[in-house]
């Protein structure tokens, strides 16, 4: 039976790659360096950790520390994305359905603290959600399951409970390790790249898709 939904943050609650890669583009101008088509590859599925080495001289990196240069970076990205944001299609009618139910909800992100309030508080949907685990909490980034475990744990039931909602391959290699059941959000990625790179328990495009009843079924 299902009884918890853990939901990835970027690219599930926000379609918002494209807010970030204009972020990051911002970020290295102001450190007087170019983002590259190449480097842009390297955004998606990554952290601030792996990315930022890859694209500012190892001199800023030196100078100012990751930590300082991810923050930057990551105030820089609220504040281009905050007048465009907006939910997946879907999303809020979703949840509002979803915890009904009396299904428990989670957010597990691979991003800060910051960005995890700041996107719950913009689409007025942090109501619905009684965790909220953000990648200030984990030592372990994704494919790494510790933060679908994370969630799991502090919703208070068994993995086989919970259901992660995805959009990236490493994210649902995550939520296999951590046991949970697994939905496809193709929003980065088409249904198709999903399916031949990965297993999912089902793909949708947009939560216009899928209803409560159908959610609770894979716990059957």
């Amino acid at each position: 039976m299902i009884k918890g939904a853990i939901f990835d943050m970027d690219g599930v609650l926000v379609d918002n790659l494209d807010a970030h890669i204009a972020a990051f583009t911002e970020f290295c101008r102001r450190h007087n360096t170019e983002l590259t088509p190449a480097d842009i590859d390297k955004l998606f599925g990554q952290g601030n950790d792996t990315i930022i080495p890859a694209i500012l001289p190892a001199e800023v990196i030196e100078e100012m520390g990751i930590d300082a240069l991810a923050a930057e970076k990551e105030a820089i990205y609220r504040e281009l994305y905050a007048a465009t944001i907006e939910p997946v299609a879907g999303l809020q009618e979703y949840l509002a359905e979803l915890t009904a139910t009396g299904v428990r909800c989670a957010v597990g992100s691979s991003g800060p603290k910051e960005n995890v309030d700041f996107v719950l508080s913009a689409l007025d949907i942090e109501k619905y959600f009684d965790v909220k685990v953000n990648g200030d909490m984990v030592t372990r980034r994704k494919p790494d399951p510790e933060i679908f475990q994370t969630a799991t744990r502090m919703l208070g039931y068994q993995p086989e409970e919970c259901v992660v909602f995805e959009d990236s391959l490493s994210g649902i290699a995550s939520a296999h390790a951590a046991e949970n059941k697994v939905i496809g959000v193709a929003t980065t990625l088409s249904p198709d790249k999903i399916t031949a790179n990965t297993k999912t328990d089902l793909i949708i495009k947009d939560f216009t898709e899928l209803t409560a009843e159908q959610t609770l079924a894979l716990g059957k």
